[in-house]
């Protein structure tokens, strides 16, 4: 997402192809995907006449055949970046990039069944897009949704009906998705004492356990290894089910997004800080904490011998997920832990010839179905890297102006 100063073209043109890629969307099993969804990728296909063509990806080349949610997020968190670097207001004002957020917008905003201000969203539909248990409400989707519409309401003009209808849906769900999060998602041991004297069955507006969270249900681990001075972002929350597992791309986007409190956004470095080993390990960062094992990994997972313990996306370290611990650190004033992480990378991924993820407890091994030079493990280096030389780069991401303590 960070725009080099003599190529914003390369940018510009992404933002142009995928744009165009979407109008290839067609029906998959018979049912019309929404014009809103953006392509999870895209690849050159020959024609039966020899030419090449791009060719968009809407899930339908997916392990689960699911459409990706955070591919038009990210997509409108670079167009907001790319217009703030280089000021190119008119790229974002055409007809063209205007219907692109328009539709996006929608569908986000449609009405549902849900109650919360949350998205619910499949397994396999964001970056951990195979089936780990994370359909629902996953924190990264929230933290992600959270960005898009703070960047939305920069681009999004007041000049009509539709886009003040749009714009006023948008202000008001940051305000109670903010709350919402940073209230019922939030975990540290004050939190987790309250959860562990939950009353249950509750009904009415004045239960204190709206979601009817079991106590069972919290994990033996967690108790002896949260922080006194630490906390986090669970992983999902829904119905009677919360995610106690720690996510790392939604936890520091959350940071660097302000979906987090200033204070909470410190609780979470904290925990970083105590717990380097499991989160940082070897090589930085760790997807997320603890790794399913045993009858657990082979229900929530349908026995993925790709996401073995502590391999891929069930507790593998990602070289990727450098930029956004760097960009958080960063943003709470914590330079040193970005320097030590980065510090780290540098130290053995030109080494590994770029491995898209380790394996490990530690993240000590080199993945073992990893594919070498990656290209976004590379760019997660370079980007740690140039926010660690100028930290004015943190200005191209949205940012909360709200810094209260959660309730608005």
């Amino acid at each position: 997402m960070f725009l080099n100063e003599d190529k914003p073209d390369i940018v510009k043109n992404f933002l142009e192809t995928v744009l165009e890629l979407r109008n290839q969307q067609k029906q998959v099993s018979g049912h019309q995907i929404h014009p809103g969804v953006m392509p999870a990728s895209f690849h050159i296909e020959q024609t039966d006449d020899g030419a090449e063509v791009l060719a968009a990806d809407f899930g339908d080349r997916a392990i689960g055949r699911v459409a990706p949610v955070d591919s038009m997020m990210w997509w409108v968190l670079l167009l907001g970046a790319y217009v703030k670097k280089t000021g190119d207001h008119e790229l974002a004002h055409t007809d063209r990039f205007q219907n692109g957020m328009r539709l996006s917008l929608e569908l986000f905003l449609r009405d549902t069944f849900e109650v919360f201000p949350t998205l619910l969203v499949p397994d396999g539909s964001f970056m951990i897009d195979r089936r780990m248990g994370v359909y629902g409400h996953p924190l990264e989707v929230q933290a992600l949704f959270f960005g898009l519409l703070q960047t939305v309401l920069d681009l999004l003009p007041d000049n009509d009906d539709t886009c003040r209808k749009l714009r006023g849906m948008a202000e008001e769900r940051i305000k109670v998705l903010r709350t919402y999060v940073r209230i019922f998602y939030w975990l540290d041991i004050e939190r987790l004492s309250e959860i562990h004297r939950f009353k249950t069955e509750e009904f009415g507006t004045g239960s204190v356990n709206m979601l009817n969270i079991y106590p069972e249900s919290i994990p033996d681990w967690l108790s002896n290894w949260i922080p006194q001075k630490g906390g986090y972002l669970v992983g999902n929350l829904g119905p009677g089910r919360m995610d106690f597992r720690f996510f790392a791309q939604g936890n520091l986007l959350a940071i660097l997004f302000g979906l987090a409190t200033p204070e909470q956004s410190q609780s979470i470095l904290n925990l970083y800080t105590e717990h380097w080993d499991d989160l940082i390990g070897a090589m930085p960062i760790k997807i997320c904490f603890p790794a399913l094992e045993g009858v657990r990994w082979q229900m929530l997972t349908g026995s993925d011998a790709k996401n073995a313990a502590w391999s891929y996306h069930n507790g593998g370290n990602w070289p990727v997920l450098l930029w956004p611990f760097v960009a958080a650190a960063l943003k709470s004033g914590r330079d040193d832990l970005a320097e030590t992480a980065f510090e780290q990378a540098c130290n053995r991924l030109p080494k590994d010839r770029w491995p898209e993820y380790y394996d490990g407890h530690m993240g000590r091994l080199i993945g073992r179905r990893a594919n070498l030079y990656q290209t976004w493990s590379a760019t997660g280096l370079l980007l740690a890297n140039q926010l660690l030389e100028e930290k004015k780069g943190l200005e191209l991401f949205p940012a909360s102006p709200e810094s209260g303590t959660g309730e608005d």
